[in-house]
């Protein structure tokens, strides 16, 4: 099985039908260097410590946003998506369903523009469809970590 036909398989192991194609996902995921992560947590055996640590060991430059902490990963963490400085080429989100649909705006609301990834079991179907009506690349409910080691191993 060939790389993009491995990320199809994941890509359609996802409850959201409407995920991007595998090509956007891999073009996106090779192109993008600073990437935020919403929900980054100070608990190392949570995945959403250990998804952005690996993010970061794999060259990303990692943002920590999390109202809860001041560093994480040894890097200066902002209480909101708002506060980070400088252009992001993705936000990922780490929070409940329930919640995330903020979240979602608030990327879409960024002038850098960037793409949005919420991990497996994470939907906001409502934000998700209006952030893709404007054109924006949005990935829901899959595991980046599964997908970007499908592109290194």
């Amino acid at each position: 099985m060939t790389r993009i036909e491995e990320v199809h398989r994941l890509i359609a192991a996802s409850s959201d039908a409407n995920n991007p194609a595998p090509e956007s996902v891999v073009e996106m995921l090779r192109a993008a260097r600073r990437v935020a992560v919403i929900g980054l947590s100070r608990d190392p055996k949570k995945a959403a410590r250990r998804v952005p640590s690996y993010l970061a060991a794999k060259g990303y430059d990692v943002i920590p946003v999390n109202p809860y902490a001041d560093r994480i990963l040894g890097r200066k963490v902002y209480p909101k998506l708002e506060e980070v400085p400088g252009p992001l080429d993705l936000v990922v989100i780490f929070r409940p369903s329930a919640v995330a649909g903020p979240f979602v705006e608030q990327a879409m609301a960024r002038e850098d523009e960037p793409a949005i990834w919420l991990q497996t079991g994470i939907r906001s179907d409502a934000e998700v469809e209006a952030a893709r009506a404007t054109g924006r690349l949005v990935v829901q409910d899959l595991c980046i970590f599964r997908v970007h080691r499908v592109l290194v191993d």
